[in-house]
């Protein structure tokens, strides 16, 4: 856990000089993905994406307002999550507010319990409680909407907007059955949560070469079902949760690369989950975008669009 630290630390500092020290200007926009532009079938979309930007930041700029004088042009917040999941790690890190008295946990702006760990007798959601950090809450295909209703009132009894996330992952083959129920309770009792989708952690299987890995088409369809859901029960959905990788690894199946079984030994580099490559991660991104562009520009119902994510 030490070791652990040491090297978060240092990947927080990295991270903070690239929001901080230029790199995210806008201006760069171009630098951003060089290769993923050469390699990837949807390089061609992201440049062209990239060229309007250029466009309207010429713009902006004959109107005075350029990198110089707004600084929001060239640095970004950054901001961290992960599971709780070593209570002695997260307790070791947790601060108490001088000026408010409140709680803190400082290994991170927010944490979240996992699916398996969140018992309402249980030692996680004990200490998640007790922290003034937003949560977030795994909801997996097997809660009831009684079940999640007493773990709200236990993580947010004063129904604080931004204090609960509630992250759905339950397969592509469960969410459109399993989260109606779930998502028309929260709203029909008024519940201050934000529910966001996690497409990774319920479309794990096995391929036939004994690699665990994650089909590209089964995390876009849990994705389209979740989105035509939260439209049709809740409003509107508050964001996705993947996992991913800048490298050019090979451990999630299918997308335009075209990933097969027979190559997921090439550069299998995970020691714990499959994660999706940098040109998979911006494909999904560009196909999530067209499927809320096209429901919002027709002004598609949420029922009608779960019935196309079919």
């Amino acid at each position: 856990m030490g070791r652990a630290y040491s090297q978060s630390a240092a990947t927080l500092n990295l991270l903070r000089a690239f929001a901080q020290g230029g790199f995210a200007d806008l201006h760069r926009v171009h630098q951003w993905n060089l290769q993923f532009v050469a390699q990837s079938p949807q390089g061609t979309r992201y440049e062209e994406l990239a060229q309007r930007i250029d466009e309207t930041l010429a713009f902006m700029a004959a109107c005075g307002l350029t990198s110089e004088t707004v600084p929001l042009l060239r640095q970004t917040d950054f901001y961290t999550s992960h599971d709780g999941l070593l209570l002695p790690y997260e307790e070791a890190l947790t601060r108490v507010d001088s000026l408010t008295g409140n709680w803190y946990d400082c290994s991170a702006h927010m944490i979240w319990i996992g699916d398996r760990t969140r018992q309402l007798d249980g030692a996680h959601v004990e200490f998640a409680r007790g922290i003034g950090n937003p949560i977030g809450v795994k909801v997996g295909p097997g809660m009831t909407p009684d079940e999640l209703m007493r773990l709200i009132d236990v993580l947010d009894p004063k129904n604080e907007p931004g204090r609960l996330t509630l992250i759905a992952r339950m397969g592509a083959d469960k969410v459109g059955a399993a989260l109606p129920a779930l998502a028309r309770r929260t709203k029909r009792e008024g519940r201050a949560v934000l529910w966001s989708c996690d497409p990774m952690h319920g479309n794990t299987v096995k391929s036939s070469n004994g690699y665990k890995t994650r089909p590209f088409d089964r995390i876009l369809a849990e994705l389209r079902r979740f989105f035509a859901v939260l439209q049709s029960e809740a409003g509107w959905a508050g964001g996705i949760h993947i996992e991913m990788t800048g490298k050019d690894v090979t451990e999630c199946v299918g997308g335009a690369q075209q990933i097969g079984e027979a190559r997921l030994g090439e550069r299998y580099h995970t020691h714990c989950d499959p994660r999706l490559n940098g040109s998979q991660a911006l494909e999904l991104a560009f196909r999530v975008a067209d499927e809320l562009k096209a429901a919002r520009g027709t002004g598609v119902s949420g029922r009608r669009l779960a019935e196309v994510a079919d």
